[in-house]
C-alpha cells in the first residue's frame, strides 16, 4: 500500500487547484513504520528513491543514552515507554518515536533520533528535578 505525498486538490482558502500534470512515483510515502518495545531487536533493509537503503527499527530493546552532566554515552536496556507527544496511544502500546519518553535503568531518558526511519533509539538523559 502507498500513501500519496503530494499537493492536496484544495487551497486554504476552499478553492480547487488546477492539476497540472499527474502522480509521481517518488511523491509516494510509505507506511507509518511503528517501532514497538520488545526482547529482541528486529530491523528492516527498505530500498529508497536513488537505489539508497533506508534501515527501519521494527522491534526495540536497547537504546544509546547520553548523560548531558558527564558527556558519555552507554548502551542500556529499555525497561518501558512512559509518555508519548506525539501520541497518548503510543505510550499506551509501547510504540517508540521522536520526542518519546522512555524508561531505562540509567533512568528517564528522551528519544532524539527517529527509530523508523534512521534504525536505531538515540536518547539524552533527563535531569530528575529533587
Amino acid at each position: 500500500m502507498s500513501f500519496y505525498q503530494g499537493k492536496d486538490a484544495r487551497k486554504t482558502s476552499g478553492g480547487i487547484r488546477r492539476k497540472h500534470r499527474g502522480k509521481r512515483k517518488f511523491e509516494l510515502g510509505g507506511p507509518f513504520t511503528s517501532t514497538k518495545l520488545s526482547n529482541e531487536e528486529l530491523r528492516e533493509k527498505v530500498r529508497v528513491r536513488g537505489g539508497n537503503y533506508k534501515i527501519k527499527l521494527k522491534k526495540a530493546a536497547f537504546a544509546n543514552i547520553v548523560d548531558p552532566e558527564t558527556k558519555t554515552a552507554r548502551k542500556v536496556k529499555i525497561l518501558g515507554v512512559l509518555e508519548s507527544k506525539a501520541n497518548r496511544e503510543y505510550a499506551r502500546s509501547e510504540i517508540i518515536v521522536k520526542g518519546t519518553i522512555i524508561n531505562t535503568e540509567l533512568g528517564r531518558a528522551v528519544v532524539t533520533s527517529r527509530p523508523g526511519q534512521e534504525g536505531i533509539v538515540n536518547a539524552v538523559l533527563i535531569k530528575e528535578a529533587k
